[in-house]
């Protein structure tokens, strides 16, 4: 979708790569120097972790999800978070995330699993937990390994499957000393191989391309987790999930786990009325929520913190009043609390800008809100495969615009987590391949933005304007042009040609006659505040350099399929979940795009169209060592080249606001870690402080 014509994408192409290798140097020595570094997560999870002893047995969890899952099989391409929850509880998986996103081995299906021989080839042996059997009592072993593997490796195109990474790298899968050993060999070494069989399905699911298609989108007749599949029931909207009486591990606490789809504008009245338990929500919602541990304090006097329900600047004290961040999913915007908001203030019904009419508050007796950082991170996107963003100048010169830190505040701040701009696009902080590597591009510099700028042709001087359309005048993107000193306040438009204040661009930059305007794209729906409000500063911040933006919103359903994955966009936030395993997950989203037979390009996850050779060079070498210290720097290496490349701009990664009932313990803010289904429960009576952990 270039504009530039190809000789001239061709060169830029050239350029791009070039420019990317030679800027990365210092940045990649510096990764190399800080390679034995490992850091922690920007902060903790928030579960109120509670000893087993602690937590009663019995009762039953209902649990938010976004929709029923159309899909019982993770491995379809219409897979989705519910489908993934309902796997966590009811089928094995051989690895699980610990706090800190590191895969642990799963100790109730494996005793062990190691790489054993590395010549003539990578051979891992699994010894799995001799008591792991299914829910109609056939033990765990290699025919379950093996069933899957043939369906995910590629070579069968009768299984409709959404990925196959790393079950295409396996040579051939086979018994050890008896059924409960099994051997992989594969074919090409690979990395990840922690990745693999997690989760695992029964034969009878991965057998044939039937059982594989079909029979595990509506249910699932075999498990083998602490929690089984009792119904779906589509009408009513729920998932039921009841203790597997034949599970040998720790006993599940609860009963029962009900998965209610309520949409997340409906959350807090669904929490009020009593039908949920548990709830992720959006701070669009937190702000409607007041909060009471004990009683309602007295019409017109002041609740003390206590209870209000007060945020502290812990994201381990959990109870507040009211909250605001992005804490969306994937491509769907967050809410933002106004800058410098204290943590937990009211906000009176309607007084929140953006949100469309007042909406009733609603008071939660014996709830709480839990916090953390979410595995996942908003950037920005700037798309290289058309304008003038194909030119890695001037995608340089934005990143040098951005302070990343105020950014990063206005959605951390209010809520009183550390507001750290994200350093790495491969990793977040606590896990081994986090390394800050934004020295590749450089700190936020006004002066080396506009110099950059000027030496991509973009300089101060006539514009010829295009002729406008006809059209009502509200159907028309709003342009943002430089904002008054003292005047409207942020997110406010300044009328056009208002003269430029001190300090900013005295004109438009323009080339050839042509403005430097880029395209914004925004989405609209339910929770999208926050997205806007960083958005209008960036374009604020991005005045200041002589780049003029036309914002446009759109609905949450267009906003990818229309836009981001189909190329119409100049600039785009948005969110990547965060993966353990880089090496293989984020390849798809950084590969050089390759131009297909028809003249356009496959880019796979790609939606800026920007990469490099060098950048698919790093992934392929990381994925081919089984040295993890050498992974790791490769995998920084890679981002540092990424960084270079300018096509996006990890912002901050997303807090994540849960509300739980206050009884509840071990479950809440999950950050980096997998869920332990079995360990969620309610106190006992007269249990009020949760301590020591789970395994206690």
């Amino acid at each position: 979708m270039s504009h530039d014509g190809v000789g001239r994408s061709a060169v830029l192409r050239s350029v791009a790569f070039l420019t990317a290798g030679a800027l990365a140097v210092t940045a990649l020595a510096a990764c190399s120097s800080d390679a034995k570094k490992t850091s922690t997560p920007a902060a903790g999870q928030d579960i109120a972790p509670a000893g087993r002893a602690q937590v009663g047995d019995g009762g039953t969890l209902r649990w938010a999800v976004e929709t029923v899952p159309g899909t019982l099989n993770v491995f379809q391409a219409d897979a989705d978070a519910a489908t993934n929850r309902v796997a966590g509880a009811v089928l094995p998986s051989m690895f699980r995330l610990d706090v800190n996103g590191r895969p642990q081995v799963n100790p109730a299906y494996l005793e062990s699993a190691k790489v054993v021989s590395t010549e003539p080839k990578q051979v891992v042996v699994y010894r799995l937990n001799q008591q792991a059997v299914w829910s109609d009592g056939r033990e765990i072993g290699a025919d379950d390994f093996a069933a899957q593997w043939r369906a995910l490796s590629g070579k069968d195109r009768a299984y409709w499957t959404a990925r196959n990474a790393g079950y295409d790298r396996i040579e051939k899968i086979e018994r050890g000393a008896n059924n409960l050993e099994v051997k992989v060999t594969f074919a090409k070494p690979y990395a990840d191989w922690k990745s693999l069989f997690s989760p695992l399905y029964p034969k009878d699911v991965m057998g044939t391309p039937d059982s594989f298609n079909d029979g595990a989108r509506q249910g699932l007749k075999v498990t083998a987790g602490p929690f089984g599949l009792q119904s779906v029931d589509r009408k009513n909207g729920t998932v039921t999930l009841s203790r597997n009486p034949r599970w040998w591990g720790r006993p599940a606490k609860l009963s029962e786990i009900v998965l209610v789809a309520v949409p997340r504008d409906q959350r807090a009245a669904a929490l009020a009325d009593g039908k949920l338990d548990m709830a992720e929500v959006d701070p669009e919602e937190a702000e409607r929520i007041k909060i009471v541990k004990a009683s309602t304090p007295a019409q017109g006097s002041s609740p003390s913190a206590e209870e209000s329900g007060s945020a502290s600047s812990s994201a381990d004290t959990s109870e507040s009043a009211s909250s605001s961040a992005d804490t969306s999913g994937s491509a769907s915007p967050g809410a933002e609390a106004s800058e410098g908001a204290s943590p937990g203030a009211e906000v009176s019904e309607g007084a929140s800008p953006g949100v469309a009419g007042p909406r009733e508050r609603r008071t939660l007796n014996g709830f709480v809100l839990r916090r953390s950082l979410e595995p996942a991170y908003t950037q920005l996107a700037l798309n290289g495969g058309r304008g003038p963003l194909a030119d890695e100048r001037v995608r340089r010169a934005v990143a040098r615009a951005l302070d990343r830190t105020q950014l990063a505040g206005l959605v951390l701040k209010p809520l009183g987590l550390p507001a750290v701009p994200v350093g790495s696009h491969l990793a977040l902080a606590g896990q081994d391949a986090y390394a800050d590597g934004s020295g590749a591009i450089g700190n936020q510099d006004t002066k080396q933005a506009q110099k950059l700028l000027a030496e991509a042709g973009w300089v101060t001087g006539p514009v010829k304007e295009a002729k406008k359309a006809a059209g009502p005048e509200d159907d028309k993107p709003a342009v943002r042009e430089p904002a008054q000193q003292g005047g409207p306040p942020p997110g406010a438009y300044a009328p056009k040609g208002t003269a430029a204040p001190g300090g900013a661009p005295a004109g438009v930059l323009a080339k050839d006659g042509k403005p430097l305007r880029l395209t914004f794209v925004l989405p609209s729906g339910p929770g999208s505040r926050s997205l806007q409000t960083v958005g209008d500063r960036i374009a604020r911040m991005l005045d200041k350099i002589g780049i003029r933006t036309e914002i446009t919103k759109v609905s949450d359903g267009d906003f990818f399929k229309d836009h981001v994955a189909s190329g119409d966009y100049d600039l785009a936030l948005y969110s990547w979940p965060a993966t353990a395993f880089p090496a293989t997950d984020a390849r798809p989203i950084y590969a050089k795009p390759v131009p297909a037979s028809d003249g356009s390009l496959t880019v796979e996850q790609n939606y800026t169209r920007v990469g490099t050779d060098q950048v698919d060079q790093l992934f392929d070498q990381a994925i081919a060592t089984l040295d993890e210290g050498e992974e790791r720097d490769l995998v920084r290496k890679a981002d540092a080249h990424i960084w270079a490349a300018a096509g996006s701009i990890p912002l901050y990664q997303r807090p994540q606001l849960t509300v739980t009932r206050s009884d509840l313990a071990n479950a809440g803010a999950f950050g980096f870690q997998t869920p332990v289904y079995e360990d969620m429960g309610f106190l006992k009576k007269g249990t009020t402080k949760p301590s020591a952990s789970p395994s206690s």
